[in-house]
């Protein structure tokens, strides 16, 4: 008997089709545990608790006429052991040889037979292990793997393997969540107009809000195609396979929030502002003139509805951001970025590239390509924001250290960058072309230098909060002690 085909949903199908030979449509992430896992009860846990969801069961395939379009299918011969991998860091197990195993990781492609997932388990990092999850972006984004992150981490060290899960808990805003806002209300009430075939129905105030909101975004997309090309910089060129994987030692969240209460900015504006900052000096070292450049970032905006924030799949548009890195001085960068992000606070943007998507996962392949490499100029890099557990979580036992992740950058995108905050701490995430970039811990660390600039140069910086050390005990406490300087972490808990 032949499997049950399921219609991909369109703007899952348009971020399957983004998948390309130099840029694969991957989502990877990596919890870096106190001790070492136990490979046989972590594999354990996935299969209690993730295996329900079915599109971890479920592969692609590609099926219709005229044109096929992507199915899903439940994997008939589906083993978890496939989808386990189970290595050592090789030596001499430091940092760099991390980086560089996630590099090789986040260059191969999936196995397109099988549900596209997988898992590796590393050991020999530090004192404890690495658990590196992929997943193809049309199973789901940044916020699914929150979700993901909430069926498989535990509060407890000693949590039974088949507990209950979690009440769900709704993801926080990203770096531009707040502009989705007036939007969200008027596309829910369109969608559901459509869908009875009750437009009529709508109050005529809502109705006129409706037809505003059609005419602004004929007028946005209208603008995005005639948007100049981003300008030509050490971060644009012919993209390669190989990637690199890079990320920034944590920064404390109330280091940045202090940032923004003396500069009257959110905690989303120090955040975009000290990537700005870092994109800058690295570009400047790189020998390229700076001064008075902007360069465009994509950003993905969550529109999913409260009640289904937790979902797989894919629910977001996205936001042209114009980031001030040719503005010089950490303070005058922080000012541009607050001035630019709050001038999209209202626009349609984000809903209407959702539409674009959902427009592209239903025409032929060729043409979405073609509208890729259109779009893809307009900008240099994509960049997303996802909030964390606020509070430390174990995975099989094991106390997480930290928590990053990396976005996929399709199109001719050669730059990925992704902010992620756990139990009180941001890291960067940054994966790029290795042949544009071939050393993203540069821009890394750039990025932690430039908060001590701002930090330096705001006023009141000897009440910034006392630092301490970014790591917990093996209680789950936060260590109380004084950090070694110019790192997060005191000299009991360095990373070795």
């Amino acid at each position: 008997m032949a499997a049950k085909l399921q219609p991909m949903d369109p703007v899952d199908a348009a971020w399957y089709h983004m998948d390309g030979a130099t840029n694969l449509a991957m989502v990877t992430g990596v919890a870096l545990t106190r001790t070492p896992l136990d490979f046989a009860r972590t594999r354990a846990i996935f299969a209690h608790r993730l295996l329900h969801l079915r599109r971890f069961r479920q592969r692609v395939v590609e099926h219709g006429f005229p044109y096929p379009t992507p199915h899903w299918e439940d994997d008939p011969h589906f083993a978890i052991e496939d989808h386990f991998h189970h290595v050592a860091l090789p030596e001499p197990r430091d940092k760099q040889a991390l980086l560089g195993l996630l590099s090789d990781i986040a260059s191969t492609p999936l196995d397109y037979k099988r549900p596209l997932w997988q898992v590796h388990i590393v050991d020999g990092v530090g004192a404890g292990s690495a658990m590196i999850l992929r997943f193809h972006h049309c199973v789901g984004d940044g916020t699914a793997m929150m979700a993901i992150a909430q069926l498989l981490f535990d509060a407890e060290p000693d949590a039974p393997l088949d507990r209950a899960a979690p009440a769900p808990r709704p993801t926080r805003a990203g770096l531009l969540d707040s502009l989705a806002r007036p939007v969200k209300r008027l596309i829910d009430q369109s969608a559901q107009a459509i869908s009875s075939g009750a437009a009529l129905v709508l109050h005529p105030e809502q109705t006129a809000e409706l037809a505003q909101l059609a005419a602004r975004s004929a007028g946005v997309a209208v603008g995005t195609l005639l948007k100049t090309p981003d300008p030509p910089s050490p971060l644009k060129g012919r993209l390669g396979v190989p990637k690199r994987v890079a990320w920034s030692e944590p920064v404390a969240l109330d280091t940045v929030k202090h940032v923004g209460r003396a500069t009257d900015a959110k905690v989303n504006d120090v955040l975009v502002a000290a990537m700005a900052g870092a994109l800058r000096h690295y570009m400047q070292a790189r020998g390229a003139e700076v001064d008075g450049l902007t360069i465009r970032g994509v950003v993905p905006v969550d529109l999913r509805r409260p009640d289904r924030a937790l979902e797989l799949g894919n629910r977001f548009g996205l936001v042209f951001l114009d980031l001030p890195v040719g503005v010089s001085g950490p303070l005058a960068r922080l000012e541009a970025t607050r001035q630019r992000m709050g001038a999209i606070k209202r626009s349609p943007e984000a809903a209407v590239f959702l539409g674009i998507l959902n427009i592209f996962g239903r025409t032929p392949r060729p043409v979405e390509e073609l509208a890729l490499t259109i779009f893809g100029s307009k900008a240099t890099l994509v960049m997303t924001n996802v909030a964390g557990p606020r509070t430390p979580l174990y995975l099989a036992g094991s106390l997480i250290d930290r928590m990053t992740f990396w976005v996929p950058h399709p199109a001719d995108l050669g730059m990925g960058i992704s902010i992620l905050s756990y139990n009180g701490q941001v890291t960067l995430g940054i994966v790029a072309d290795a042949g544009l970039v071939p050393d993203p811990e540069r821009i890394a660390e750039e990025f932690n230098r430039e908060f001590d600039r701002l930090c330096a140069e705001v006023s009141g910086v000897q009440s910034l909060p006392a630092q301490r050390c970014a790591a917990t005990t093996a209680t789950g406490r936060a260590c109380k002690n004084k950090p070694l300087a110019g790192s997060a972490y005191c000299r009991v808990h360095q990373p070795k």
